[in-house]
């Protein structure tokens, strides 16, 4: 099945065309395939709702804006035009929004109007493609993935099932005759938080039990996601004891008895918890992926830069030597140490053929990892849970004359490290050319609302990935609240935030990303499972006060 339009519904360079392109329910993640190759194509991005543009420049990698007044270079990415209000902030109303997209259209520039959802299911859609149509502008529809089933899906509620098959979507409002509803199909109800008293009045009226179970889900598929599980008697009394507002999906029917069992968004381990991430702006992406896959809503906070050396002179006489054959074992003890060097051979014109005949250590499993992504495997890795400076001594060999011909370790690392690894090295018997290949230089502050934030407990846990990002944090933003969570990467880090009058909740079984996410996941888990075994509401840390009541809230 094919869209007609006036013209052919193949995009012609020389004509104007507009792809209507689905933005889904909440969750970019939940973008299609297509919708994010056209926006990265977009050379307009017509909007609908305030939250889709930063979603976009998210996407896109693209930098948020300067504040008005601030001097900057031209924008990089496409141009955002709100589609969805006026300049008054008052919502546009259908032909409003049609007249904003053919406008737009007729630049004769790639135009993607992103719309919330679907654009043909319960959206403006149809009205702004018909516009389109009228005015001789090619356009496509890119479908999404509506709220109707996205967020009872979220919520654990199957909308169908072997035993209850009919479904009827309802869009709210005084006209609707809720008479016709008065039996046991499955109701989603859209736009109804404000009527949902009224409506579940003239729903019992209309024969339905008043012990119908019902189900309102605001925010449905963003970590901010809430749901109210209640009957047709009770669901307008337990929506305003737990502060449900719009946007939010109502379903009614038996179906949602089911949530108590298939319920596994609101369930995950860290959901909705704010995480604070303090890390190098190159590292910090890979540890928020993780810990949003757990339900988390982590925020990085940079405090560490990673810099070339003040002078670069003593790296330059070490690759060298490297390519001299000066040197006997090579030692990363970091990715950044391996990206330090791979820089200065770039420089040089150097590949990976000048380590030929060199031995190669690695502190880690991910450090191991970024020089096989170079083309090197290491020849030494300590094993097991002790991928640290200290174990890599443990495996690393004494100097035997008679089977090393040279006595020499090119140890590259950072200008803070820490001097027990040469010590350690030269008891084995070896000389160290201990060389400072980078620099970790403390970040700017963070801004007033994240510092406040950091002191005053309202994230609920911090995840420190290295010493120094312990002494930068405190020394940029303060010591975090007492009643925030602290995970630390390793012992080494625990120590140092100790030392910095922290306590330690969390500490991963192994020095890397994933398991530091892994082991703050188990707290959390743990942590929920003993409040439900209490009877108590399921809370987070940041949550001191004692939570009000909330009816048959889960």
């Amino acid at each position: 099945m094919t869209t007609k339009t006036t013209a052919s519904s193949v995009p012609d360079a020389g004509r104007t065309w507009v792809s209507f392109v689905g933005a889904g329910p909440g969750d970019p993640e939940l973008l299609t395939v297509k919708a994010i190759d056209l926006l990265r194509q977009a050379e307009i991005v017509v909007t609908e709702a305030p939250e889709h543009a930063p979603m976009v420049r998210a996407l896109l990698g693209l930098p948020e804006p300067a504040p008005e007044g601030v001097d900057e270079a031209e924008p990089a990415g496409p141009e955002f035009v709100d589609g969805g209000f006026g300049e008054h902030g008052q919502p546009l109303t259908h032909a409003a929004r049609a007249k904003v997209v053919v406008k737009q259209a007729k630049t004769g520039r790639r135009v993607v109007r992103l719309m919330s959802g679907d654009p043909f299911v319960y959206a403006s859609g149809p009205e702004e493609a018909l516009a389109c149509a009228k005015a001789g502008i090619g356009f496509e529809i890119v479908p999404g993935i509506s709220s109707v089933s996205a967020v009872p899906a979220y919520a654990g509620i199957p909308l169908t099932s072997k035993d209850h098959r009919a479904i009827t979507v309802v869009t709210c409002g005084e006209k609707v005759d809720w008479k016709q509803y008065g039996d046991d199909r499955t109701l989603v109800l859209l736009s109804g938080v404000g009527l949902i008293g009224d409506i579940a009045g003239e729903l019992i009226a209309a024969g339905r039990a008043p012990q119908t179970p019902v189900a309102m889900t605001r925010m449905g598929t963003t970590t901010e996601q809430a749901t109210v599980t209640s009957t047709l008697a009770d669901i307008a009394a337990d929506a305003r004891a737990a502060r449900m507002a719009p946007p939010a999906v109502i379903v009614v029917g038996k179906v949602v008895d089911l949530r108590e069992t298939l319920s596994w968004f609101e369930t995950k381990p860290l959901f909705g918890w704010r995480v604070l991430v303090p890390r190098t702006k190159e590292q910090a992406p890979v540890l928020s992926h993780r810990l949003r896959g757990f339900g988390a809503v982590p925020e990085e906070v940079p405090t560490i830069s990673v810099e070339p050396p003040r002078n670069p002179q003593q790296m330059d006489k070490a690759i060298r030597g490297l390519v001299e054959g000066r040197y006997e074992w090579i030692a990363f003890t970091s990715v950044n140490a391996v990206r330090a060097v791979r820089e200065k051979f770039d420089e040089y014109g150097l590949d990976a053929r000048a380590f030929s005949g060199l031995k190669i250590a690695a502190v880690g499993e991910k450090t191991a990892a970024s020089l096989a992504a170079w083309g090197l495997r290491a020849d030494l890795v300590p094993l097991g849970d002790n991928q640290s400076a200290a174990g890599l001594l443990e495996v690393w060999p004494e100097f035997d004359e008679a089977l090393d011909p040279i006595n020499r370790v090119f140890l590259p690392r950072a200008d803070i490290a820490t001097e027990n690894l040469v010590a350690g090295l030269v008891d084995l018997g070896w000389e160290c050319d201990d060389v400072t290949a980078y620099r970790t230089v403390r970040a700017a502050p963070p801004p007033a609302p994240t510092r406040d934030a950091i002191k005053t407990g309202r994230f609920d846990a911090v995840v420190f990935t290295s010493s120094s990002t312990v002494r930068n944090l405190v020394g940029i933003a303060g010591k975090p609240h007492t009643s925030t969570v602290i995970a630390a990467i390793g012992p080494a880090t625990a120590k140092t935030a100790e030392e910095h009058g922290l306590r330690v909740d969390v500490m991963a079984a192994s020095p890397s990303i994933e398991a530091l996410a892994d082991a703050l996941a188990d707290f959390g888990a743990g942590r929920r499972a003993a409040l439900l075994e209490a009877g108590s509401p399921v809370t987070k840390p940041s949550d001191r006060k004692p939570a009000a009541r909330r009816a048959r809230a889960r």
